[in-house]
């Protein structure tokens, strides 16, 4: 596996997140700043804003997931399923590089009930 090749992944997606966090956080304010005339402007700047923060809230946690990757790199234990030991194919590293676990404990885990 060419670890280099996921790195450099992982720190584009990670620059490409921290400029859309920002931009989002200058349209949040700009939301904040606008000028309500009425009930309709008032709902549409309520949704646009809950659509902001509800992406902002998802690429916060992409985030941290890309962190914990670019940690795992360092510590030479990046591309091992966290659940069941095995190697994640190159494959689905590709499509999610900072993905935790390989298909099948990933099926398991998301068929879990979240608490």
């Amino acid at each position: 596996m060419d670890i280099k090749y996921f790195k450099e992944l992982l720190i584009e997606r990670k620059e490409q997140i921290l400029k859309n966090l920002d931009a989002t956080r200058s349209e949040l304010a700009d939301l904040q700043n606008t000028e309500i005339n009425d009930d309709g402007d008032y709902a549409s700047l309520c949704t646009d804003n809950m659509i902001e923060r509800a992406i902002q809230d998802q690429q916060q946690k992409e985030l941290i997931e890309i962190e914990e990757a670019l940690k795992k790199i360092d510590e030479g234990e990046y591309g091992i399923c966290e659940m069941c030991g095995e190697p994640i194919k190159p494959l689905r590293l590709k499509i999610k590089p900072f993905a935790k676990y390989c298909i099948i404990c990933r099926e398991i885990v998301e068929k879990e009930p979240k608490k």
